[in-house]
């Protein structure tokens, strides 16, 4: 029911988030309208989080009917999240009283885009993204763009490590628009935030899913290796074979959230049969004796690499704390 407030009709109306843009937000409800809408202070959250309104949140909404372009409404309140993708923010950066930022809502799949070539492929940022997805719960696919770059197999002979782990590789090279249709048969049905570095590509294989330009990318050709995106939002668009991906920004570095030095082991899925074999059942894999995880890794059962990986963030999450 509406209630009547200066001749004007307000009404309650449910959607989902689809743009932020600092202090502003675009909500698509049920049936399609989309709203320019604000918080106020009076809006709840159901999330313990710092971040209030995130792309993908399912918010509720009172609008005013009026005669603009696009309607303008409030959020009243921010329904509990199923899943999330966040990171720490470097408060030496960023100025906000927010430690963590939520930059997407209610997502199946975390799509990790890196590139074969400029900026070089990053093992270590792919290993930070697979740790925060095994906490959340969600899929990852790894998307490789500019395979075009890669003449002698450089960025293959790298990823054989992750498909050998069970990940969903995706070879992709958006200037020769190769691995798009592999692509969007994944992304189909699903709701798949896309991280990465700046320059890798991420919105110009947006754009070719969509097969219409809605994404700004540079202007330097991508086949130089030099493109870098103007991303500075997170938007989501629906895919037209059926699901919804979510641009965001590109990161200078991905810095793990809700992760501690005490359950980081538990997230690296290899360690895991080894685990039990541990002399002690709180041993963090690195000076205890009698530790399984070790053992596998000098035995060549686990990739030196990947333990490496694992040294290098319990060090920074000790930073961290």
């Amino acid at each position: 029911m509406g209630t009547k407030s200066s001749g004007v009709e307000e009404k309650a109306v449910s959607g989902m988030v689809v743009e932020v843009a600092g202090a502003s937000y675009l909500v698509e409800d049920d049936g399609g309208v989309v709203y320019r809408c604000r918080t106020v202070s009076a809006t709840r959250s159901a999330n313990d989080d710092e971040s209030l309104v995130a792309v993908g949140d399912r918010v509720e909404l009172r609008h005013s009917v009026s005669g603009k372009e696009m309607p303008e409404a409030v959020i009243v309140s921010v329904e509990k999240r199923r899943s999330q993708l966040c990171r720490k923010r470097d408060l030496r950066r960023n100025r906000s009283r927010e430690k963590i930022q939520v930059i997407a809502a209610n997502i199946d799949q975390l799509v990790v885009v890196v590139s074969a070539f400029e900026p070089p492929l990053s093992q270590r940022l792919i290993d930070r993204y697979l740790v925060f997805a095994e906490s959340e719960q969600l899929h990852p696919v790894i998307v490789v763009n500019k395979m075009d770059l890669d003449e002698d197999g450089t960025a293959k002979g790298v990823m054989q490590l992750y498909e050998g782990l069970g990940c969903h590789i995706c070879y992709v090279s958006a200037c020769e628009r190769t691995g798009i249709d592999e692509l969007r048969d994944i992304l189909a049905g699903s709701v798949s935030a896309f991280s990465g570095h700046s320059g890798v590509g991420k919105s110009t294989i947006i754009n070719l899913l969509l097969g219409e330009e809605r994404l700004k990318t540079s202007e330097t050709s991508i086949k130089t290796g030099k493109g870098v995106h103007t991303t500075s939002r997170s938007v989501m668009l629906a895919l037209p074979s059926g699901g919804r991906v979510i641009d965001t920004p590109g990161i200078r570095e991905f810095s793990l959230s809700g992760i501690s030095r005490e359950n980081l082991r538990f997230y690296f899925s290899e360690f895991l049969p080894f685990m039990p074999e541990c002399a002690f059942s709180s041993c963090s894999h690195t000076v205890e004796p009698g530790c399984a995880v070790r053992d596998a890794v000098e035995s060549g059962l686990i990739q030196p690499s990947r333990y490496e990986s694992y040294l290098l963030l319990l060090e920074s999450l000790e930073e961290d704390d």
